[in-house]
């Protein structure tokens, strides 16, 4: 059985939950001729931004050179928050070393002493979450970087 339609504060605690406890989102990206790329990466939430790292001739990474905005998606199917967002690449020298610790904890894998590797910081502008067709017209919790409600 489909469970009710949840409250807005209910699904932005859901999203934050999720933003805070999922390890990996689909991270999608297109060159700048339209072709589409779509790789699974480990992700940080800081509370604001979201961090990820990727080997830097990844397509992705490529990608987010010429074109700097993404989707981003995690969850399932039925029940997922998708990020509208912008990117950033933040050198490695630049990285605070407990955020790097946490991203490594969080990941499974420290990037930083691989020389190949980049970090990429995603400032999201839109969010948007729901399980089924009943959260659907209330779906967004942020437009232009600001939580609705």
């Amino acid at each position: 059985m489909t469970p009710p339609a949840r409250s807005y504060a209910q699904r932005k605690q859901d999203t934050l939950r999720r933003l805070e406890d999922d390890v990996d989102a689909w991270i999608a990206t297109a060159s700048l001729d339209g072709t589409p790329y779509l790789m699974p990466l480990s992700f940080l939430w800081d509370g604001t931004t979201l961090l990820l790292s990727t080997a830097a001739k990844n397509p992705t990474a490529r990608n987010l050179l010429e074109n700097p905005v993404l989707q981003l998606t995690i969850g399932e199917i039925r029940d997922l928050v998708h990020i509208t967002g912008t990117a950033a690449f933040v050198p490695t020298e630049e990285l605070a070393e407990a955020e790097g610790d946490a991203f490594a904890a969080k990941a499974g894998f420290d990037p930083r002493p691989l020389r190949n590797y980049l970090f990429i910081r995603v400032t999201p502008a839109k969010i948007q979450a729901w399980r089924e067709v009943d959260e659907l017209k209330d779906r967004v919790l942020m437009e232009n970087g600001v939580w609705n409600g």
